[in-house]
C-alpha cells in the first residue's frame, strides 16, 4: 500500500511528527513532497499509484487529472479545515471517502471564542488601553460575570458545539440558532434551540459559529443588530462574510454594542480603510483563532488515526461526504 504526503515539505514538517510518519511507515510506502510547493505536476508524481492521500494547505483540487495518476486511490486525510478546495465531483464519483481536521481545528477556536467572551464581558480591552495610556480604571460596574446572563450561538457544528460545551462550566443560560438541528440535538449540548431573531434580542454575548454560505452572507446585518441587546457583545471566530462590516461599524460608532471581538474578517486582511479599522471597541486579530503552531502536531495525529479506522473498518469521526458540502464551511 502506498500512502502520498501532498503538502509542501516545511508545512509537513509542522503538522507530521516524527511519531506520525512512523505511524504511517508502518501502514506501507510512504511517498512525501521534498518542495516547497505544493505544485500540481508534483502532487501528480506523488500520488501515482497510492492508495491513500494526505493533504493539507496550499495541495491544488484533486481533479480527474491529478486522480488518473491514482487509480488504486481510496481514501483522503484532510489535514488541514475546510475540503472545499481539495474534492471535487470527479473524487467522490470514485467512491473515494474523505475525512477533514476541522474539528482538531475547531477547540482552538471556541477557545478563542471563549477567552473574548471573557475578555469583553470584563472590559479587559478598554482597561488595559487605559492602563497603558497612563492612567487607572476602578469602576467596576462596567464589568459582567459569565453567571446569569445569556449566551447566544448561531451555529453548532464543530465549533459551535464545544463553545456550548465550554460554557457548561460557567452560569450562563445558552440560546442556539441551528436550523439543521432539532430541538433535542440542540439540548443534549446543553442549549435550548431558539430562532435567530429571538436569540439576538435576548442575549448578553452573541458568538457565531455559522459557515460561509449564500443563505449566511451578513446574516448579522443592520436589522439584526438592531434586534441585540443595547451594550451586548457580538464575537466573530467563523466567517467575515457573515457580518454586514458596514453596518456594525455604524453600531459600534453609536453605542449599540459593547464590544465586537472579530477573528475573522471579509475580505481578509481588512481593507485600509475598513470602517473597522479605527474603533476603540472593535477587537479584532489576524485569524488565528484555529490554529496555533504547536497544536499543528495535533492535526497530524488526527489523520493518522482517521487513517487507522479506515484500514480496520472502524467508524469514521469526521468523515465528509458530498452531501455535506452545501452545508458545511
Amino acid at each position: 500500500m502506498k500512502i502520498a504526503v501532498l503538502m509542501d515539505a516545511p508545512l509537513r514538517a509542522t503538522l507530521l511528527s516524527e511519531k506520525t510518519m512512523a505511524r504511517l511507515a508502518e501502514w506501507g510506502e510512504v511517498a512525501v513532497n521534498e518542495t516547497d510547493k505544493a505544485e500540481k505536476e508534483t502532487v501528480k508524481q506523488i500520488i501515482a499509484g497510492a492508495d491513500i492521500a494526505i493533504t493539507s494547505w496550499g495541495v491544488p483540487q484533486l481533479d480527474k487529472e491529478i486522480l488518473d495518476c491514482a487509480p488504486n486511490l481510496r481514501f483522503v486525510a484532510h489535514a488541514a479545515g475546510s475540503v472545499k478546495g481539495i474534492v471535487s465531483d470527479e473524487l467522490y464519483a470514485r467512491g473515494i471517502r474523505v475525512v477533514s481536521s476541522a474539528r482538531i481545528l475547531s477547540y482552538g477556536v471556541s477557545e478563542t471564542a471563549l477567552g473574548l467572551t471573557i475578555c469583553a464581558c470584563k472590559n479587559v480591552f478598554a482597561f488595559n488601553e487605559e492602563i497603558c495610556n497612563g492612567g487607572w480604571v476602578e469602576d467596576y460596574s462596567v464589568i459582567t460575570e459569565l453567571f446569569d446572563i445569556t449566551v447566544g450561538v448561531v451555529g453548532c457544528g464543530f465549533a459551535g458545539s464545544h463553545y456550548i460545551e465550554l460554557l457548561q462550566a460557567f452560569g450562563v443560560n445558552v440560546l442556539a440558532y441551528d436550523p439543521l438541528l432539532d430541538e433535542a440535538a440542540i439540548a443534549a449540548m446543553g442549549a435550548k434551540k431558539a430562532d435567530l431573531d429571538t436569540l439576538l434580542a435576548e442575549s448578553d454575548v452573541v458568538s457565531l459559529h455559522a459557515p460561509a454560505l449564500d443563505s449566511t452572507r451578513h446574516m448579522i446585518n443592520g436589522r439584526a443588530l438592531s434586534l441585540m441587546k443595547d451594550r451586548a457583545i457580538l464575537i466573530n471566530t467563523a466567517r467575515g462574510a457573515l457580518v454586514d462590516e458596514e453596518a456594525l461599524a455604524q453600531a459600534l460608532r453609536g453605542g449599540k454594542l459593547k464590544y465586537a471581538c472579530l477573528d475573522v474578517t471579509d475580505p481578509e486582511p481588512p481593507a485600509a480603510d475598513s470602517p473597522l479599522r479605527g474603533i476603540p471597541n472593535c477587537i479584532m486579530t489576524p485569524h488565528l483563532a484555529g490554529l496555533a503552531n504547536n497544536g499543528k502536531l495535533k492535526i497530524g495525529a488526527h489523520v493518522a488515526d482517521e487513517i487507522g479506522r479506515f484500514l480496520t473498518g472502524g467508524t469514521l469521526v469526521s468523515e465528509i461526504t458530498q452531501a455535506m458540502l452545501a452545508t458545511i464551511a
